[in-house]
């Protein structure tokens, strides 16, 4: 690990003033989780490491007139234990419970969680995010089983975050500060499929900062499901959150969105839309997991993921159904 500065602020406006002009210069702590292990592996050397950690405004959970206020560095155990979002966010809770890591769990952020770095071993070894080497991706032809099965790159990594495409399908949007204001970014548009390789996968600026997290008023039933390789620590194969707003025992309006299958998590938009009018059953949950994955285009060594997301679709579906 390289040398570097390390500050401990105890308010925003300080923190802000600490960073640097690129993502060189400087890396936001809060778990820790993540940035260690990559600044251990010579993938991130920032110059000056800005711990948010004891920054009040920046935690907690709380219910608010127009939903609930997710802080940056309220953990993962603080997520699955609330009462509000166990109540009305059971998409929430169903993903924070997936990461089955207590060490994990108490000391990752729901931040943390939004901004970690993909998981993709060709990026975690060096090859950048586009896992490119004479400026061609390996990815295709080399070894690909745990990539994404959505898009057709440069990018082929998959969006390593449990939390978002549940907040995603609740309509969440994040808070991001830097020292010139703030801006509200919808997480659905907050992760990018990056083009080039300078490109992050997160809009996420130099020198900015996750605040918190807002969620609107839970009208829906919503859960997550994921498929896990194994019960222990691990990250999903593939995933679906859905959330259904119904009118007696038929569905309004849906919104199905995938995750660990591509760069960003992908909404299944006809898919959602298919189910309107109608009652959840078995079958029409599995003819909308199907529509969903109708748009894969799994490389030579994942197809496997396409079966898996469609079941996670279909499962999530009738958990929310009944009102899990």
């Amino acid at each position: 690990m390289q040398a570097f500065e390390y500050a401990n602020p105890t308010t925003l406006k300080e923190a802000l003033g600490l960073l640097g002009a690129s993502f060189n210069d400087a890396a936001v702590l809060a778990g820790g989780t993540d940035l260690l292990s990559l600044m251990k592996d010579h993938i991130e050397s920032p110059k000056r490491v800005v711990n948010i950690k004891a920054i009040k405004e920046l935690g907690g959970i709380s219910k608010t007139a127009a939903g609930l206020r997710i802080g940056a560095t309220a953990t993962i155990d603080e997520l699955m234990g609330n009462a509000a979002v166990r109540a009305e966010y059971p998409a929430l809770a169903a993903a924070a419970r997936g990461i089955t890591s207590p060490q994990i769990r108490n000391m990752g952020t729901v931040g943390g969680d939004l901004c970690q770095r993909p998981r993709c071993w060709y990026y975690r070894n060096g090859f950048g995010l586009l896992a490119q080497k004479d400026g061609k991706s390996m990815v295709p032809d080399g070894q690909n089983e745990f990539h994404g099965i959505f898009g057709s790159g440069p990018a082929f990594f998959v969006s390593a975050s449990s939390l978002a495409p549940a907040l995603i399908a609740l309509g969440a949007k994040v808070k991001l500060a830097s020292a010139s204001g703030t801006r509200e970014v919808d997480v659905a548009k907050f992760f990018v499929a990056p083009s080039s390789a300078g490109q992050r996968e997160i809009d996420l600026k130099p020198g900015e900062i996750l605040t918190e997290v807002i969620v609107p008023a839970a009208k829906t039933r919503n859960y997550t499901y994921e498929v896990r390789q194994k019960e222990a620590l691990d990250w999903p194969l593939a995933a679906a959150a859905v959330s259904l707003t119904m009118k007696g025992s038929t569905v309004e309006s849906a919104q199905i969105v995938l995750g660990h299958v591509g760069p960003t998590p992908v909404v299944a938009t006809q898919a959602a839309r298919s189910l309107a009018g109608k009652s959840i059953n078995e079958s029409v949950a599995e003819a909308a997991g199907k529509a969903a994955v109708a748009g894969a285009k799994p490389l030579n060594g994942n197809a496997y993921k396409v079966q898996l997301a469609q079941v996670a679709v279909k499962r999530a579906l009738l958990e929310a159904a009944k009102g899990a």
